[in-house]
């Protein structure tokens, strides 16, 4: 408002000066420089130094969030570590009585998806406090200082809110830190080491005697990334992991994005909660919705299991495509996708839960996994198994054309990072050892050791199974879809035909 207010007036001033005789020129040299000045520190929208034109931070602020821990599944772990680090903001008189010092602020880091934004609203709730939630981005500009003031208004709004509110704390959230509390290289000059400093500052600032109290929770996919000095005791002083959900909490998570949907009898949470392994919360409630819309496409009035099994191929692998592919090409992608699943049978027994040849994403086709149980640590065993898995497609071609295709280039991909990882974590006959001081020669001659040597009994394993793909390639095509359980049957079958003819 101040802005335009002088430039409409200034102008016509100069013009009235002018006409009454006056020298203008120093006049209109003047206003030029500070309509310059207007001009390069004001962004689209007529921000000047980060400040909206009603002089707050950019900000978002509620005073209620709505968001209950109640309402966020799993994370058991990380929810009574958060709440009991909240308490110290809830019962301040009885910490003063131990003698322990408020937390300033609390760090969530994770994976994408897991809820660290969410649990953030919790707190607010739980605590009571205003929440001001901010992204890293938005405190980054080329020009310096723009950022820092940025952090002291958005301290400053908390602040504000709280008393007019009439609260007794505030949490300022800050999502994405990690693109302002970033490691520092020391030069100082960079606007968001600035930012950063201000950070610090503000934090170190705080009080155990202030009113109202301020809790500073910040969220990063990238812990790894931070600059040593925001994460000492007395700036971040509790760390908590909020992680990919178990099978137990995924179960959990799906009841909550389900409660209100129509189920049909044969959903069965507990067997979606294992064939969702790996995914995030986030990812759950993408596959609720997606089931119900698959639902609606179809004029349902129930969501089917079939209706989930979609939605949890689409969340993976992205939406069915038109791609027709022609029909030598097809039954080339029927036998690569029935290698992966038979090594992967029998290596994982029971870990197969889908075959499919529709296209999805940049897939032709593709396996679903279902792992019977989560596995966080693995042996040389275990990823030399996922090796073999994931050689089985090119294997098979192989064994049925003589020649592999493009198709397997991701599969290889997935080979020689598995390789490399047991060589890392010193799973291999190198030992023990930092790859940077290891001759490439090396490490060329035991990846492809590791690679004949899994190539080899791949494809011995499937020769054997040879009799398998010839049986399941044609219903594979009629049908597009096998499902684990009848896959399985059809391996027990011709496993059975071929014992009695032996016999």
């Amino acid at each position: 408002m101040a802005k335009d207010v002088f430039l409409g007036f200034i102008p016509a001033l100069i013009i009235f000066l002018g006409i009454s005789g006056y020298n203008v020129g120093p006049f209109v040299f003047l206003f030029f420089i500070v309509l310059a000045g207007i001009f390069l520190f004001s962004d689209k929208k007529g921000n000047i130094l980060g400040l909206r034109r009603d002089g707050k931070s950019r900000a978002h602020a509620v005073v209620k969030t709505n968001v209950k821990f109640e309402d966020i599944g799993g994370q058991e772990r990380a929810k009574n570590e958060l709440k009991e680090a909240l308490d110290f903001l809830i019962y301040q008189d009885k910490i003063e009585q131990y003698g322990i010092r408020p937390l300033k602020g609390i760090l969530l880091f994770g994976p994408p998806g897991t809820g660290k934004t969410l649990m953030a609203k919790a707190a607010a709730d739980y605590t009571d406090s205003v929440f001001v939630v901010a992204s890293g981005s938005e405190f980054v500009e080329m020009y310096v200082g723009v950022g820092a003031q940025r952090i002291r208004d958005l301290f400053d709004e908390a602040k504000m809110l709280a008393k007019r509110n009439k609260k007794n704390s505030a949490i300022i959230f800050i999502d994405e830190i990690d693109v302002i509390g970033g490691k520092r290289d020391g030069n100082g000059l960079k606007e968001y080491d600035q930012t950063l400093n201000q950070l610090l500052t503000e934090m170190d600032g705080m009080k155990a005697n202030d009113h109202p109290q301020i809790l500073v929770i910040a969220a990063t996919n990238r812990k790894d990334l931070l600059d040593p000095a925001l994460l000492r005791p007395g700036r971040f002083d509790r760390h908590i992991i909020v992680d990919l959900p178990d099978k137990n909490a995924r179960k959990k998570i799906l009841e909550i994005h389900t409660k209100s949907k129509p189920l049909a009898t044969d959903i069965d949470l507990n067997q979606l909660s294992m064939e969702t392994y790996g995914f995030s919360g986030a990812q759950l409630e993408s596959v609720a919705n997606e089931a119900a819309i698959y639902a609606l496409r179809e004029n349902k009035l129930e969501i089917t299991a079939k209706h989930f099994s979609n939605a949890i191929d689409k969340v993976l692998m992205g939406e069915q495509t038109d791609r027709e592919a022609s029909k030598e090409e097809k039954r080339r992608v029927a036998i690569h996708e029935l290698g992966h699943a038979i090594v992967a049978e029998k290596v994982k027994p029971g870990s197969v839960s889908q075959v499919a040849l529709r296209p999805r994403g940049q897939a032709l086709g593709y396996v679903r996994h279902n792992p019977s149980d989560e596995q966080y640590l693995h042996t040389r065993k275990s990823i030399e198994q996922q090796i073999m898995i994931a050689l089985g497609g090119a294997v098979a071609e192989e064994i049925f054309y003589g020649t592999r295709s493009t198709g397997s280039k991701n599969d290889f991909d997935q080979v020689l990072n598995l390789i490399q990882h047991m060589i890392e974590t010193g799973l291999t006959s190198l030992g023990i050892v930092n790859t940077n001081y290891v001759a490439k020669d090396e490490l060329v001659k035991e990846t492809n050791e590791i690679l004949d040597l899994l190539l080899t009994k791949t494809r011995v394993l499937l020769q054997h199974h040879k009799t398998v793909i010839e049986e399941a390639l044609d219903q594979l095509e009629k049908e597009e879809v096998l499902s684990g359980e009848e896959f399985r049957q059809m391996i027990d079958k011709i496993s059975k035909n071929e014992k009695s003819q032996i016999v």
